[in-house]
């Protein structure tokens, strides 16, 4: 055997055993005529001891290790003579008898320990070597325990894990598909699937009643800290189901995952908030709860009096009251205003009136209003002596409150307010059905086209489709969207109507859509479903900010897996194999 233990598990209990480790090289330190050294695995790190006096050909060996050599050791247990705290091994050191060199190492680009020197650009491009430290190493284990969790919660339940395909076909409704071309089907391209929709609905009509699979996902989007092009969903589905009862279900897996692996209580009932609530409140369908900050508009207070014309022409009028900043210099002040004026932002500017501590008021807009109107202003908004005011107003209310939102978050980041060891869960639920896009100049599917209407709103499909609730939920913590999902449409003539309203020919849809079309042809049950993100669970979990720390081998934020070097040009063997030419504009490259 290469190893009889672990450099994570030997104890004080142990001392007086002989035992063999294998591992890396941690570290190396040489004080008098002994060498110490700490070994690394998956499991730990154990100080090893080689003492020049009585083996002085094995301490000179020892000494020309370097960092990250592979190696085994035989030695005994010992009781540590200078404890470490610190370390679950720190009782112990094992006196080495024996040293086997498995395999040297170059001298590593960065240093391998939780506080690294490497940035992420060089930890990525050596990503086998990042995965040894145990700050990352860490992160794949926790992930490990959650999708075990996971596998055994709903194994319990009934549900059967199935694998649908990864080569299907495209359906370039929503975000990009990635394609791949086919060598047998000259001009013929398969997709990646961005989930597995239609076929665990397809699921569903096989009578498969729950379902579930650990899937990987493909989405050709721009990236950011919680969007990778590949990702993995924890994606269900059930049948003879209602709304309720899938938040219910889920809701106890969260729950379960919350207090198997994190020790942490949810509420017994979560809190379910409308799309319109949560736009109304916060500016934003994923609402983090963990602090206040709510919106208040104040359109009746500020519009209308003829004497501001920003306020006065505005479709909305909101703020938010942050607490103890009155303090705020100008200079800070302007940096706000700098801030709401970005791009990523978009707002005009930025109103504010500080309620000082010694009760006086001050305002960037004390020339157009009385203090009377302040100090009422002041009780609208609940705020206290100490006290700062945020306003900001646009010709569009929604676009305004997103505004409103972005600058919430940045306060409450600069106030210390998203305590990352504190968890907000919450439903949102009555989505629209539809969205307006702006680049296509027609309704879109705010989810996707299989979404069931609410039953209420069907009337308004044929006059007011923009109108229409979906029955879609999506569970939020912390801010994050980790997972969502929907009843689905089993009746062929509404799905038909669905299809309508989006701009779908008939033809287009059977092109498209017609093996599910088919299949609602015979004997439907009514089902519904919904998908977690895994990797973002796992990253609130590992109380990380981004998830590409939660996922073994990342992309960058332009896409590359600067590891493998990928993408990558293909060999013109290869292309003229698939017949295709490549085109690439001067301007592209």
């Amino acid at each position: 055997m290469y190893r009889t233990n672990t450099c994570g598990e030997l104890r004080l209990s142990d001392a007086g055993k002989q035992v063999t480790l294998a591992g890396w090289v941690q570290r190396s330190r040489k004080m008098g005529g002994m060498t110490f050294i700490d070994l690394r695995d998956r499991y730990g790190i154990t100080q090893l001891v080689f003492n020049d006096e009585s083996d002085s050909e094995l301490c000179d060996r020892a000494n020309k290790l370097g960092r990250e050599f592979c190696i085994q050791v035989k030695g005994v247990v010992s009781e540590r003579q200078s404890k470490n705290p610190k370390m679950p091994t720190g009782d112990i050191e094992i006196i080495a008898t024996q040293l086997n060199i498995l395999s040297e190492s170059a001298t590593p680009p960065f240093t391998i320990e939780d506080k690294t020197d490497g940035g992420d650009d060089i930890r990525m491009k050596y990503r086998y070597l990042d995965l040894r430290r145990s700050a990352v190493r860490k992160n794949l284990e926790l992930r490990h325990k959650m999708t075990i969790a996971i596998r055994n919660f709903l194994d319990a339940r009934d549900f059967i894990e199935v694998e649908t395909p990864i080569l299907i076909g495209s359906t370039p409704e929503g975000a990009r598909d990635f394609v791949v071309p086919s060598r047998m089907n000259p001009g013929q391209f398969y997709a990646l699937p961005q989930s597995p929709q239609t076929l665990k609905q397809l699921l569903m009509v096989s009578g498969f009643d729950r379902y579930f699979q650990i899937a990987k996902c493909f989405r050709d989007e721009d990236l950011r800290a919680d969007r990778q092009p590949e990702f993995t969903q924890i994606d269900c589905e059930m049948s003879f189901v209602d709304q309720e009862d899938v938040i219910s279900l889920f809701e106890d897996m969260c729950r379960h995952l919350f207090k198997e692996i994190l020790g942490v209580q949810l509420p017994e009932k979560l809190q379910q908030m409308t799309w319109h609530e949560a736009m109304r409140r916060f500016g934003s369908d994923k609402p983090d709860l963990r602090f206040g900050m709510e919106f208040v508009e104040l359109m009746d207070q500020l519009k209308g009096t003829g004497t501001f014309p920003v306020f006065d022409q505005a479709a909305y009028i909101g703020g938010i009251c942050v607490p103890g900043c009155a303090a705020y210099t100008r200079k800070q002040l302007d940096q706000l205003t700098d801030f709401v004026k970005r791009p990523q932002v978009g707002a005009k500017g930025l109103v504010y009136v500080k309620y000082n501590e010694d009760g006086s008021v001050k305002s960037s807009v004390d020339k157009f209003y009385s203090q009377e109107t302040l100090l009422a202003l002041k009780e609208k908004m609940g705020a206290n002596n100490g006290d700062l005011v945020l306003i900001l107003s646009g010709d569009n209310a929604n676009k305004t409150r997103v505004q409103l939102c972005t600058l919430r978050l940045e306060m409450a980041e600069r106030l210390g307010l998203r305590d990352k060891n504190k968890f907000e869960c919450l439903w949102i639920v009555d989505f629209p059905l539809f969205e307006w896009s702006d680049e296509e100049q027609r309704l879109m599917a705010t989810h996707h086209p299989f979404t069931m209407p609410n039953p209420e709103d069907i009337p308004l499909l044929d006059e007011h489709p923009e109108n229409v609730r979906a029955m879609a939920y999506d569970f939020v913590c912390n801010g994050i969207e980790v997972g969502g999902g929907s009843l689905r449409i089993h009746d062929g003539k509404l799905q038909a109507k669905m299809f309508d309203i989006l701009g779908f020919t008939p033809e287009r849809a059977m092109a498209q859509f017609g093996f599910l079309i088919n299949a609602f042809k015979y004997g439907a049950p009514p089902h519904a479903g919904l998908a977690f993100g895994l990797d973002r669970f796992v990253s609130i979990f590992a109380k990380l900010d981004s998830i590409r720390d939660c996922i073994a081998f990342p992309k960058n934020n332009s896409g590359r897996d600067v590891m493998l070097d990928a993408p990558s040009q293909l060999d013109p063997k290869q292309l003229q194999e698939l017949q295709i030419r490549v085109d690439v504009s001067q301007e592209n490259q």
